[in-house]
């Protein structure tokens, strides 16, 4: 029978034992806390410290550090990692700001051809610069020191996100007129009726639509076998379709076109074909960005054959999200678009303007659900 140990018992309250029950089964705690819970559940039934070694697999000397600190300190003292510095940091603070700014200036400053720091390169110039610098305590710099010392702020210059600078001064304006377009639609249809002789519809281009052939045909799912669609990885590059299309906000209807290219006369194309199917006494207004073909000398020299037919209510630049088309195509890359193959740039014509006759054929009323802004003009 293993022989007990001369230390005194250690007692639980129920909630030090509920704690500890808890952590001892954690996986997402830290091992040592975890098996230190374990050591002193253990210890606290009773048991010898050759069971509990045996049965954890932990050390004497672990296991004595750890009841002897829950016996002189408490529990909660015994499951935590007593904290110390081995010596006094070495990098002043004075080194770790100019690091910093270091890290906040391009590489091209500094004669290198980089266009953002890497670590290695970041700590490679302190080793060789700081000390030069005046501070000699990064003459021995390694790319952890450099991380610790960036993570402290933080500051990533490894990294680099995009972003988008407002560059038209009558955003807010645009965005206004636009949303106010969007009020008036749904208003119109909350109350079942419609503006006398007025129909706004959502214009835009999807440019680079990829018509790719299989070298290898599909093989179809098996059972037991792949319970999926098996593709080869290599493909052949046909060339490059345009989709124009048009969305009636009234009615979820969609006029579509489909051509190699999309300049003004595609987009004359499209206007016609919507001259032709709304009554010829109704205003088109139509909601759409500052492509070159909408606002091009050939477009106005059209418009200037059909005066009062259309009315232009611009986007601002750089806000196409504004126009509810958008989701329109975001629904087509979702089904009849996602992983499309086709024989020939003809197929491809095909089944998209297929596809469009099936979203006519079940319309969907796109809306725009956010008018705050709107509501705080009108």
């Amino acid at each position: 029978m293993p022989q007990s140990t001369q230390r005194a018992p250690l007692h639980l309250t129920e909630q030090q034992k509920a704690q500890l029950k808890q952590l001892s089964g954690s996986r997402t705690a830290p091992i040592r806390e975890v098996q230190r819970a374990q050591v002193l559940l253990e210890y606290a039934e009773g048991r010898p410290i050759a069971t509990i070694s045996h049965q954890l697999r932990i050390s004497h000397p672990s296991l004595y550090k750890c009841i002897d600190r829950a016996l002189a300190a408490g529990v909660e003292v015994a499951l935590k990692d007593k904290y110390h510095r081995p010596k006094a940091p070495v990098i002043s603070a004075e080194a770790k700001a100019w690091v910093l700014h270091l890290a906040c200036s391009k590489p091209t400053e500094h004669g290198y051809a980089a266009e953002v720091w890497s670590l290695s390169a970041l700590a490679q110039h302190a080793r060789q610069h700081g000390p030069q610098m005046g501070y000699p305590s990064l003459g021995q710099a390694a790319k952890a020191t450099i991380q610790r010392i960036l993570k402290t702020h933080p500051v990533q210059p490894h990294k680099q996100r995009y972003y988008l600078q407002r560059r038209d001064p009558d955003f807010e304006a645009r965005m206004h007129e636009v949303l106010v377009v969007y009020q008036e639609v749904a208003l119109d249809q909350q109350q079942g009726t419609q503006a006398s002789k007025q129909v706004t519809v959502s214009v835009d281009e999807k440019p680079g639509l990829q018509a790719l052939r299989n070298i290898a045909p599909d093989l179809p799912p098996k059972p037991g076998r792949h319970p999926h669609w098996a593709r080869d990885h290599e493909y052949k590059r046909l060339g490059t379709l345009s989709l124009l299309a048009a969305l009636d906000l009234h009615t979820g209807q969609v006029t579509a076109q489909v051509h190699p290219r999309h300049r003004s006369v595609e987009f004359i194309a499209l206007l016609k074909e919507l001259d032709a199917y709304y009554p010829s006494d109704h205003t088109i207004r139509l909601i759409l960005d500052h492509h070159s073909a909408h606002i091009s000398k050939e477009t106005m020299s059209y418009l200037a054959t059909r005066p009062s037919r259309f009315l232009y209510v611009h986007t601002p630049k750089h806000g196409s999200w504004l126009n509810l088309i958008e989701t329109l195509f975001g629904k087509m890359a979702r089904t009849f678009l996602k992983r499309i193959r086709v024989q020939s740039l003809q197929e491809l014509k095909e089944r998209i303007l297929l596809g469009v006759a099936e979203i006519n054929a079940a319309p969907v009323i796109h809306r725009w659900t956010k008018f705050d802004f709107a509501e705080s003009h009108v």
